[in-house]
């Protein structure tokens, strides 16, 4: 059942900090969003996602503000979207910071990872030098043998594929990210690590990359140009960072593809 002491807890906060910037004369767009983002925000972070009691919460919510602004009739339809951009950043912002907690917990794991895979192919490295050289004691055939055979597995291109797509994959998750961070909130800070951390992802992909066709570097060089786009119009908390983010995902998704050019 939903908890009736919170929802009125909620409403007779949100009214009576609506009323008080009403009174100062500040009751403009972004103060009603960060009233509504700010109580709905606190009421929802015991609250299981998608349960009866938060779609009470944000009927009460919806009902005090819309009761507050009635009299300003027209005047009205920028403070009533503004409150349910509110809402969605404050039902977001508990579920985002639970998102970003787990992906720091992965990023560890990530790095641990990534020195256990170093290890390894040290590891390998190693124990292909000691074959090499133990081959020398034999005939040279055997020894062209070996070393054909060694220089095969280091420039296996199974295996830089596999590493080339993983960070292409990667790059293109991070913009994802980017972009719903963007789509859900002005959580700027979060967008550009994100944005970072995809050109991290994306430099590995072309490291990885063999010389590619006249079109694919023409098409990695537009990502590269959006990218700094995005990035400079982020610091400047422009609006249209969320359009830019999806055009650049779109780019990158296409960046490595040269199917079109044969």
């Amino acid at each position: 059942m939903p908890n009736t002491i919170q929802q009125d807890h909620i409403k007779e906060k949100i009214e009576s900090d609506l009323q008080k910037a009403k009174q100062e004369g500040q009751l403009r767009a972004d103060r009603v969003r960060e009233i509504v983002r700010s109580a709905v925000s606190e009421a929802t972070k015991e609250v299981k996602t998608g349960s009866s009691e938060i779609r009470s919460i944000i009927k009460e919510v919806a009902s005090t503000v819309f009761h507050v602004l009635q009299d300003r009739g027209k005047n009205a339809k920028e403070e009533v979207t503004a409150s349910i951009e509110g809402v969605i950043d404050g039902i977001s912002q508990v579920r985002r910071d639970s998102i970003v907690k787990t992906e720091t917990e992965i990023k560890k794991l990530q790095a641990q990872v990534n020195d256990s895979e170093t290890e390894l192919h040290q590891d390998i490295d190693q124990a292909l030098t000691e074959i090499e050289t133990t081959g020398q004691q034999g005939s040279s055939d055997l020894k062209v043998a070996i070393e054909s055979a060694i220089n095969n597995l280091k420039e296996s291109e199974e295996g830089v594929m596999l590493q080339k797509r993983y960070a292409q994959l990667q790059a293109q998750l991070s913009i994802l990210k980017a972009n719903l961070a963007a789509r859900y909130g002005d959580r700027f800070e979060e967008i550009q690590q994100h944005l970072d951390d995809s050109k991290a992802w994306y430099e590995n992909a072309r490291q990885s990359q063999p010389e590619g066709t006249t079109l694919v570097q023409q098409k990695q060089t537009e990502v590269e140009q959006k990218m700094g786009e995005a990035g400079s119009a982020l610091a400047r908390r422009e609006k249209r960072v969320k359009a830019m983010l999806r055009d650049l995902l779109h780019s990158m998704t296409h960046a490595f593809d040269d199917r079109s050019s044969k």
